[in-house]
């Protein structure tokens, strides 16, 4: 009876965590979430990506138009909607400080739920402290993450980042130049200044990297309110509109 085997599987930790039930692990961090959104009557997301390294204090105003844009989009979009039907557009972050904070921290100035996909690292995370936390979220799997970002995400709004914020940008951009999402998903370039002086993308067009059409998939907003209407512009879809 002390032998490993006979242990219950569904007790027995050496055998969860080993190489062999891998895929195990990952459906669990799949359902887990999922349970918690469905529970909370989430229908549909806007990601918010940026830095985790923006202080509030940023004299670029970064950490105050990421909290400025998420109150917007959380009193507008339908996240605050009880009984009368299911939540739409609430805002969704990678959990952590920084831009991650201040949307999550728009979305709690307006009494709206908000949600954190945080990510086990090296460098461990510690959610920020304004993220619902019923829908706080810890993941070990990138691509688990990534899917739930996917999954119920009706509009991207990108702030300044690194290398994770372009990863996570060029991820969603790859699913809707490939048909893999809504062909109306908007996308929001924050701070038109920084993201064309980082990177020239009308290099890839010009280049016959892509097509001139894909240069159509995002759009840049240099303030809170621009970035919301032209979410709207764009086909983001708001209850009773």
């Amino acid at each position: 009876m002390a032998a490993a085997a006979y242990r219950l599987p569904a007790m027995d930790m050496d055998f969860l965590l080993a190489d062999t039930t891998r895929g195990l692990r990952f459906q669990l961090e799949y359902q887990k979430a999922e349970e918690h959104l469905r529970k909370w009557g989430v229908a549909t997301t806007v990601i918010v990506f940026g830095s985790a390294r923006v202080q509030e204090d940023d004299a670029r105003g970064w950490y105050n138009a990421a909290r400025e844009f998420a109150r917007i989009c959380s009193e507008e979009g339908g996240a605050k909607i009880e009984n009368n039907g299911p939540r739409q557009n609430v805002i969704a972050t990678g959990g952590g400080p920084g831009i991650m904070e201040a949307a999550n921290r728009g979305a709690h100035d307006a009494g709206a739920p908000s949600i954190g996909f945080n990510i086990t690292l090296p460098m461990e995370q510690e959610p920020n402290a304004y993220s619902t936390p019923d829908l706080t979220f810890r993941f070990h799997y990138f691509a688990m993450r990534k899917m739930h970002f996917a999954i119920r995400a009706a509009a991207l709004v990108v702030f300044p980042g690194g290398f994770g914020t372009m990863d996570e940008l060029f991820e969603i951009l790859t699913l809707r130049q490939t048909g893999k999402m809504d062909d109306e998903l908007p996308v929001v370039l924050y701070d038109s200044k920084f993201w064309k002086s980082l990177i020239n993308f009308p290099q890839f067009a010009e280049a016959g990297m892509v097509s001139k059409a894909d240069l159509d998939l995002f759009g840049y907003a240099d303030s809170p309110r621009e970035a919301w209407e032209l979410l709207l512009k764009r086909g983001l879809k708001v209850p009773g509109v």
